[in-house]
């Protein structure tokens, strides 16, 4: 199979399960340095760019299945992550055989769900920056030639990496945490060796025109996280809040997510493929204590 985005939080962890699964994995590289760490874990290398899939595309048919764990955040992504799916869902559907196709959408699109938890039933409610995503999920979700499937990662984490490198970073450069929002923004979050297993269980089983929310903890408020780290590094202040509109000045609109306040859950994953995420504690990840609600009061940096 061919996994797009193979070096990514998401795509190098989908490459690593389903290597050890003992699947043949073929990963698109963007330079020589992203096929050399490829081919140490056992990929293939595949060069070439997702912005210009007509250089690669034609060795879509040589594998039975596509992962789309690949993303643009510049500002024509919409343009970019437009034109790839439309390219590999007519490749795929082209091909002798039905082939598998498992596109990523994000815990995002569902927008800010506060105390309702999130399922795959849900109403979709993206943020402007990705209404884009809804229709190519839906594409995905309803073609008829290709075995569609449909991904949504929490927030996909590590002990210093995902979505908390933002935090690591942070201490070392000036010795606080930064917030977008508020401290009480609830995230769902993910393992990423947990959504790896994910995505290949739904490789392996999933029914097609099915999606699955790949959260591993329906909810933490994100204050915890970052209050955690901070005293892991010995620094015991609170927090700096940041505006959303001065997040999405650096970036780009996209960074508004950070500070949406969401519920997610993953049962229906576990229900129907039996996957049963090994990490559920992450304040035990991120620095090997238990935490409590955020105490004492935010400083904003404005």
């Amino acid at each position: 199979m061919l996994v797009l985005g193979g070096t990514g939080s998401i795509g190098a962890a989908v490459v690593e399960v389903l290597l050890l699964r003992e699947h043949q994995v073929l990963a698109l590289a963007r330079s020589a340095s992203a096929a050399a760490l490829l081919q140490a874990g056992g990929a293939r290398a595949l060069a070439g760019d997702m912005r210009d899939p007509g250089g690669w595309i034609a060795d879509v048919d040589g594998v039975d299945a596509v992962v789309l764990a690949a993303a643009a955040f510049e500002a024509d992504a919409a343009a970019v992550e437009r034109a790839l799916p439309e390219a590999l869902l007519f490749r795929l559907g082209s091909a002798a055989g039905r082939k598998t196709f498992v596109y990523t959408g994000g815990c995002w699109l569902y927008g800010a769900t506060s105390d309702e938890v999130a399922t795959e039933d849900s109403p979709l409610q993206p943020p402007a920056a990705r209404t884009w995503s809804v229709d190519h999920l839906q594409r995905v979700l309803g073609a008829t030639d290709v075995r569609g499937i449909v991904i949504h990662p929490a927030m996909v984490y590590e002990r210093d990496g995902g979505v908390f490198a933002s935090f690591r970073d942070d201490i070392a450069s000036t010795g606080r945490v930064r917030i977008v929002g508020h401290e009480g923004a609830r995230w769902q979050l993910v393992h990423r060796c947990d959504i790896g297993m994910l995505y290949a269980l739904a490789l392996e089983h999933a029914a097609p025109a099915n999606s699955y929310n790949g959260s591993g903890i329906e909810s933490v408020a994100i204050g915890v996280i970052a209050r955690a780290m901070a005293r892991r590094a010995g620094v015991d202040l609170p927090p700096l809040i940041r505006p959303a509109d001065e997040a999405a000045a650096e970036p780009g609109e996209w960074a508004r997510g950070y500070a949406l306040d969401q519920r997610m859950s993953g049962d229906k994953a576990r229900r129907d493929l039996g996957w049963r995420p090994v990490h559920t504690d992450p304040v035990a990840d991120v620095c090997g204590c238990r935490d409590r609600a955020p105490q004492g009061p935010s400083v904003s940096t404005t």
